[in-house]
């Protein structure tokens, strides 16, 4: 993409020997004007299943600038580890710190605990999800619908005995639920399955409520593009995935709401067009946004293009006039998923 100065990009977190890979993020605005980003910090290996922990960094300047020493928010409590994070400021005024704990290929549930004082201190952890199995949940993807209840999607994926023999890849999604903010948890009656065909299911759903109540769900897919659902009763139920326009490699999508102009933006690796040619490559990275909630999108932007780049797990808030945007933005030499990336982007960017 061309130099714009209304974006800027901060390689914030490249990996070491010590901490071979940094992912996976979320940030929270605290009441103090400060940022908080917290994120995956891996210091026993880079793969998904090596030893890790939340750490954290904070920002007083709107996240151009940010501390340089880890604060250590959750130490790994996981016979793997502890990673995934979202950030949630609950309608209570709490922060929710939901987090993955991955104890064998049989065992990753999400947990959640609550801040009363801008996360400094945490409540007891909460199970999000009530049944054994490996739940994927991504990062930056819980939400809280506007009735007051919370939503964590997920993605189900069967194992057997434990181990990566019968674990399997197809992912079933689903979500779960809490009417008393995080209290208690249930499973929605749909579990989302992808084509026969599809060796990948539907993986690493992200949803969204719309203006009228319904809520958007879009997975991942082999498929050669993004699958979309709709629940029009808070979660319970879901109409089936069908594909969508979106292309992109198996790969997860981010949709969050502009606060300043009610529309929807995007962020995904589109593999429309000349990146058809990419094929299951995570670049380039993408923004797009919706004025009709989602049934269409416009204005798309490059964000990042390099072909040997790996873009994907963002997350995304709204501070004032920018976005401010976290990824993994790795490469072939270094790993994909190995370097953990902040930029800011000005909001009327998106709209030229």
């Amino acid at each position: 993409m061309q130099k714009d100065n209304r974006v800027l990009k901060l390689r914030l977190l490249p990996p070491s020997p010590e901490n071979p890979r940094n992912s996976e993020g979320s940030i929270i605005q605290l009441k103090d004007g400060r940022l908080l980003l917290a994120y995956s910090h891996f210091y026993g290996g880079s793969a998904d299943n090596s030893p890790a922990r939340i750490a954290g960094r904070f920002s007083e300047d709107g996240g151009k600038t940010w501390t340089e020493q880890d604060v250590i928010i959750q130490e790994n409590e996981g016979k793997e580890n502890t990673m995934s994070v979202t950030l949630l400021r609950l309608a209570s005024g709490e922060i929710g710190f939901f987090y993955v704990i991955k104890n064998s290929w049989s065992d990753c549930r999400l947990y959640l605990r609550k801040s009363t004082d801008e996360a400094k201190t945490w409540s007891e952890k909460v199970c999000t999800i009530p049944q054994e199995g490996y739940y994927v949940v991504n990062n930056d993807r819980v939400i809280q619908l506007s009735s007051g209840r919370l939503l964590v999607p997920a993605a189900y994926h069967p194992c057997s005995d434990g181990t990566s023999k019968t674990w399997s890849s197809r992912g079933i999604s689903m979500c779960f639920l809490s009417d008393d903010n995080g209290e208690t948890w249930y499973k929605s009656q749909t579990e989302l399955e992808g084509p026969e065909r599809s060796k990948s299911g539907l993986q690493e759903p992200g949803v969204i409520e719309l203006k009228d109540g319904s809520i958007m769900m879009l997975m991942r897919t082999d498929q050669g593009c993004q699958f979309c659902s709709y629940s029009y009763d808070g979660g319970e139920t879901w109409t089936p995935a069908q594909p969508t326009e979106l292309l992109s490699p198996c790969s997860p999508a981010t949709v969050k709401r502009i606060p300043t102009t009610g529309d929807l933006l995007l962020i995904w690796n589109d593999h429309s067009g000349e990146y058809a040619r990419f094929g299951n490559k995570r670049t380039p990275l993408t923004a797009a946004i919706s004025r009709d909630e989602g049934q269409s999108w416009e204005n798309k932007k490059i964000i990042e293009d390099d072909p040997d780049g790996w873009y994907c797990y963002t997350s995304l808030t709204f501070v004032e006039d920018t976005a401010v945007l976290s990824y993994c933005a790795g490469n072939s030499k270094i790993g994909g998923l190995n370097l953990l990336q902040v930029s800011l982007i000005k909001i009327d960017w998106f709209y030229d």
